[in-house]
């Protein structure tokens, strides 16, 4: 039979599954509550939170089964110094482990992309605790060979990093903070990450996106990441930039695609990877049965 063997779809599936866990049988999902702001949903809390909240009634009160931010809280400033407070007490109380990892950094807040920002929120918060949608650009650099072959530069992750350390990565990857656009973002990352200067940067093309929500025991984190796939010379090496990563290689797109079903990419790189090599026709409808199954598992909204 044409096509890849049994092993690596079901190997493919079952990171496509635990990447969308939110939406299996046994997930939290059914008792939830959705959380909202300014009479707009943006994310979902679990059970375990809402007695922390309710110690909390001038920032957050429980309406119809709702979470939702108070309404006195008109405002952006408002209502994001008002999220900050709580945050920062939780973190001083050592209630959750993620809050251990502040970064100083926020992220947007808002029910969909194209929406005005609602608040902002310190991102070691932002998925995990409230499950609101955090928003990311992936790379897929690549080189085009005379033969018409594609190579694909993957990246390894250092083993000091606090996720997925020694994982397989893209070429870039960073999550969009608040402020900063999608292109903006790519070509910040590109030169932290990879030295690649912004003259080649600025080359990437989009390729949509990939989404997702996964459960684990520090929360739910709907996710949705920009794809870009950055052609680049033959001659072309990435350098090592900030440090996140340990080295680059350049292997055949095949090679790439047959380490998707094992644990060598960190998951959601492996999702970028894997949308690539649909795109650009070396998976297809005709030699992968459970193709329908695998385009599906990289669209998955909360």
């Amino acid at each position: 039979m044409a096509g890849s063997s049994r092993s690596w779809a079901e190997g493919v599936l079952r990171l496509l599954n635990r990447m969308n866990s939110f939406h299996t049988q046994g997930s939290s999902k059914p008792v939830c509550k959705q959380f909202c702001v300014g009479g707009q949903a943006v994310g979902v809390v679990q059970p375990r939170l809402l007695p922390l909240l309710r110690g909390y009634p001038e920032v957050f009160q429980m309406t119809n089964g709702h979470v939702e931010l108070s309404d006195h809280l008109r405002t952006f400033e408002q209502r994001s110094t008002a999220m900050e407070q709580v945050l920062r007490d939780w973190r001083e109380r050592g209630l959750f482990n993620c809050l251990n990892k502040w970064r100083n950094e926020e992220f947007p807040v808002m029910s969909r992309f194209c929406d005005p920002p609602l608040m902002n929120i310190e991102r070691a918060a932002v998925a995990g605790l409230f499950g609101v949608k955090s928003y990311g650009v992936h790379v897929n650099g690549f080189v085009r060979h005379e033969d018409g072959r594609l190579s694909m530069w993957i990246g390894r992750r250092t083993p000091q990093k606090e996720t997925y350390p020694g994982r397989l990565d893209n070429l870039v990857a960073g999550g969009i903070s608040a402020g900063l656009g999608v292109k903006e973002t790519l070509v910040k990352e590109c030169e932290e990450e990879a030295c690649i200067p912004e003259s080649i940067a600025q080359n990437a093309r989009p390729g949509g996106t990939i989404s997702y929500t996964y459960e684990d025991d520090a929360g739910i984190f709907p996710e949705c990441q920009f794809v870009y796939d950055l052609e680049v010379p033959a001659d072309f090496r990435p350098e090592v930039g900030d440090g996140e990563v340990l080295e680059f290689y350049l292997w055949s797109l095949e090679q790439v695609k047959e380490l998707l079903a094992g644990s060598e990419f960190k998951p959601n790189c492996a999702m970028v990877v894997l949308d690539f090599v649909i795109r650009h026709g070396l998976l297809h409808a005709d030699n992968e049965r459970h193709y329908h199954q695998l385009v599906e598992g990289l669209h998955r909204e909360l």
